[in-house]
């Protein structure tokens, strides 16, 4: 395994979308919950059949982040370089690479709208941080076409699944919701946290569950717990529910 700055021709994340990757968040040089980004990259690896040398990916990650401000690190892995087509190479070698880029606490709450665009609930990659991203690239557009900040996606059989980048909860019946794994959610390093603090109920449900909900919230490791205040046509007030977690799990 490889830390490259400069991506050649040939690599198969660039062609082929054959890799994973991991953002996460420091501050003053502290990078968050960095074993449980590694541990999910390692089992991405064991499912996409890619080594992965985590010593090497721990030490990347200390030394590209600086001792002060709020910077997102983006951790990549890729699947290294190989001929024409699909087949991989006998001699398999992953590249590594991380950047980073100053990022601002998001303190507002967000705007969503539902996506045209479907998640492949039946697809490996749809429960992994691959490089192929491009349905979230899709579903993110049509919401800021509309005016909004993020897209609530569905699966293919009209399941709410997740963001275009964030899991998805919502509050009913003073009760807290969230899509399934098995929906085609990635299991998020937040949604984790979350499920461990509180009660919260894994469900299949169709968007008519957000109709009845009292709140609808979004979470990542960049914005920690984040409100929606309006979906598509419907606005949803402050809940405490969705306060007292912002406060217990901040970004």
């Amino acid at each position: 395994m490889i830390a490259h700055d400069a991506i050649p021709f040939d690599d198969r994340g660039l062609l082929l979308g054959e890799g994973l990757f991991e953002t996460l968040l420091a501050l003053d040089g502290e990078i968050r919950h960095l074993d449980e980004h590694l541990d999910r990259m390692a089992g991405g690896c064991a499912v996409l059949g890619l080594p992965f040398d985590r010593a090497e990916a721990e030490g990347l990650c200390r030394r590209m982040v600086p001792a002060t401000g709020r910077v997102a690190l983006r951790l990549t892995l890729s699947g290294g370089s190989g001929g024409r087509g699909l087949d991989r190479p006998a001699d398999l070698t992953p590249r590594l690479f991380a950047r980073v880029a100053a990022v601002a606490p998001v303190t507002t709450p967000a705007r969503a709208i539902i996506s045209s665009v479907r998640r492949n609930e039946g697809s490996p990659a749809s429960r992994l941080k691959t490089l192929s991203y491009i349905d979230s690239v899709l579903a993110r557009t049509e919401a800021v076409a509309a005016g909004a900040d993020e897209a609530v996606m569905l699966n293919n059989r009209g399941h709410l699944v997740c963001g275009a980048a964030a899991n998805l909860f919502w509050v009913a019946g003073g009760r807290l919701f969230t899509p399934a794994l098995d929906c085609g959610v990635l299991p998020g390093i937040t949604r984790a946290r979350l499920l461990a603090a509180q009660a919260v109920e894994e469900v299949a449900a169709g968007p008519e569950a957000l109709e009845r909900a009292e709140a609808v919230f979004l979470t990542n490791s960049l914005i920690g717990v984040r409100p929606v205040s309006r979906l598509g046509d419907r606005a949803f007030e402050a809940h405490p529910l969705v306060e007292r977690l912002r406060s217990a799990l901040p970004a």
